[in-house]
């Protein structure tokens, strides 16, 4: 047997520095080839996944964006809620301007229990509807309002629910600092600040609005709207008619001060009104404004124009005398209220408020005359100002001689009171007929829209009546000492059913001052008053109406800048201080 020899073990040579690597060395440069590829592939599997879920998210939103949504409503009502220019009166007092508010909204996709959403939103909002609530809660919009003009305390303690898909939008409300003082005249706004009534309704007509509609309407670009009204005056008439209303157990009381050389509007007032902040009053039927809007027989405030006509017909002399026994017309008695029983001079026909002198009066001049005069007197059509409230006189569809009779007295025709005193105005004025105007206007101004209408000798003649009726006849309840104040009374009883009622009147008094050289025409007019009980007195315009209007008077003339002047007496009194 043969024995092989042992082959010597083969040993891995030594690595020399700088020599051939090792066998360890070697065997991870063999690796190496392998592990880069895998790494990099990892690397780029990861890049993908992240792609794929961003393309997932991107896709979704896409997907969203497209779908149909009240979004697209809620965009179109945001920009409509807009900035509105302050209203202030002609002292610069503020009547209306914007402040911002929260307004509730709900997105329901994201609501996530539409039931307990409502529950705990009722918890601060009771008078909000449940079922409502839930059907709105639970829709599939992307949008919807829940509740406008929310309180900062309501939108507080909505914000500690920390319900999810409740949110709130800051908009601007409309707020007016004085409440009912010029609620006729100002108006109101609807829930998206666009004027509904008064001049906030004017100043939207004037182009606002289309301003609102472009986005051109901001805070700083918009200059506040001067109106003509004084706030004081304003509060004083009001102040006085809310007295009068309950002093003569009335249903309403209305008045306005008009300037009789720029036909401007320093206050006007129809009671009961409303508080614009909450303009939902502004609906109910007696919150009417009786002074633009309203239309009745104005009763012997009428035989002011019937007098004019008279003596501006040159037909009749101020010193003519008429008789006042009573006469038939067409199957009607024309009667007195309170006889003379003997024959009247043109100046005691309006001193005594005669109705079978009137009635001549307007029998002379003739049936188309009498209308003609009227009609240029603005007193039978609508007329034009700046306020959107106006109504149209109404007048019989053909004018017969008994017509022409009781119109002469202030029956038979219906129209504005606010008519009623800017004919007056002209009357006083020297004869110039001037449109009534809520805007401040200059005498320049009024000039170029002024039309006479009477000649200054009427205008001069109508003066001394209305003095003389201030001081001797039925407006002496009306006397403010100072101011000289003159005027006619009327007592019109009201149709009802389609028959005069004697026990529902409506009373006015119709004044100027102060007489000497009138700078404005007050009306005021109460509706169905009753005796003042113990006091021995009627409900006759001279009982309320007069004594409301001189009350007025008394205490806004000095705003109005109008002096008193208590003559030799008044002088004497001053000297002793």
């Amino acid at each position: 047997m043969i024995k092989l020899p042992k082959l010597p073990r083969r040993q891995a040579p030594a690595a020399a520095e700088g020599g051939p690597a090792s066998a360890p060395t070697r065997a991870f440069s063999r690796r190496r080839p392998v592990e880069a590829p895998r790494n990099r592939q990892r690397f780029f599997i990861a890049i993908g996944l992240f792609c794929c879920v961003y393309a997932v998210i991107g896709g979704r939103l896409v997907m969203w964006g497209s779908l149909p949504t009240d979004g697209g409503g809620y965009q179109a009502r945001a920009q409509v809620v807009a900035a509105r220019p302050d209203l202030v009166d002609r002292n610069g007092q503020v009547l209306a301007t914007d402040i911002k508010t929260a307004s509730l909204f709900a997105e329901p996709r994201r609501i996530v229990d539409p039931d307990e959403a409502g529950e705990l939103l009722r918890t601060v909002l009771p008078d909000l509807d449940a079922k409502y609530l839930h059907t709105r809660l639970a829709s599939d919009a992307g949008f919807v309002w829940l509740r406008r003009e929310l309180t900062p305390r309501q939108q507080q303690e909505i914000f500690a629910l920390g319900i999810p898909g409740i949110g709130f939008r800051t908009e601007k409300r409309r707020f007016y600092p004085g409440g009912n003082t010029a609620s006729h005249i100002v108006g109101s706004v609807n829930v998206d600040n666009q004027g509904i009534a008064g001049m906030e309704k004017y100043v939207d007509d004037q182009g606002l609005r289309d301003i609102q509609n472009l986005g051109l309407a901001a805070n700083n670009e918009l200059e506040p709207v001067k109106l003509s009204i004084d706030l004081r005056v304003q509060h004083i008439m009001r102040d006085e008619l809310a007295a009068a209303i309950v002093r003569y157990r009335a249903i309403a009381a209305a008045g306005i001060i008009l300037d009789v050389t720029t036909g401007e509007v320093v206050a006007m007032v129809s009671m009961p009104d409303f508080d614009p902040n909450n303009p939902v009053e502004a609906l109910k039927k007696e919150n009417l404004n009786r002074m633009s809007a309203g239309l009745f027989e104005m009763g012997s405030t009428f035989k002011s124009f019937t007098t004019a006509m008279a003596l501006d017909s040159g037909l009749v002399k101020i010193t003519d005398m008429f008789s006042t026994e009573p006469f038939r017309v067409s199957g009607f008695t024309i009667k007195e209220f309170h006889s003379k029983h003997r024959p009247l001079s043109v100046p005691e026909i309006f001193q005594y408020s005669s109705n079978v002198g009137s009635a001549r009066e307007a029998d002379i001049v003739g049936i188309e005359g009498h209308k003609a005069f009227l009609t240029k007197l603005g007193l039978l059509s609508r007329i034009q100002t700046e306020l959107p409230e106006v109504a149209t006189p109404t007048q019989p569809k053909q004018w017969k001689k008994i017509n022409s009779m009781t119109i002469s007295y202030g029956h038979g025709i219906s129209t504005t009171p606010l008519q009623t005193a800017v004919a007056a105005a002209a009357l006083m004025n020297g004869g110039y007929l001037i449109p009534p105007t809520f805007l401040p206007r200059t005498a320049e101004e009024a000039q170029k829209l002024a039309v006479q209408v009477i000649s200054k000798k009427t205008s001069d003649e109508m003066r001394y009546m209305y003095e003389l009726n201030g001081e001797h006849g039925s407006g002496r309840q009306a006397l403010a000492p100072g101011y000289r104040v003159g005027g006619k009374t009327g007592t019109a009883e009201k149709v009802v059913n389609g028959r005069y009622v004697g026990n529902k009147r409506f009373n006015g008094y119709l004044a100027a001052f102060p007489m000497d050289a009138p700078r404005y025409v007050t009306l005021v007019v109460v509706d169905e008053p009753q005796p003042v009980p113990g006091s021995g007195q009627g409900a006759t315009a001279a009982s309320n109406a007069a004594p409301t209007a001189g009350a007025i008077i008394r205490r806004s003339a000095a705003l109005l800048g109008v002096k008193p002047d208590f003559g030799d007496r008044g002088k004497s009194l001053l000297v002793s201080y």
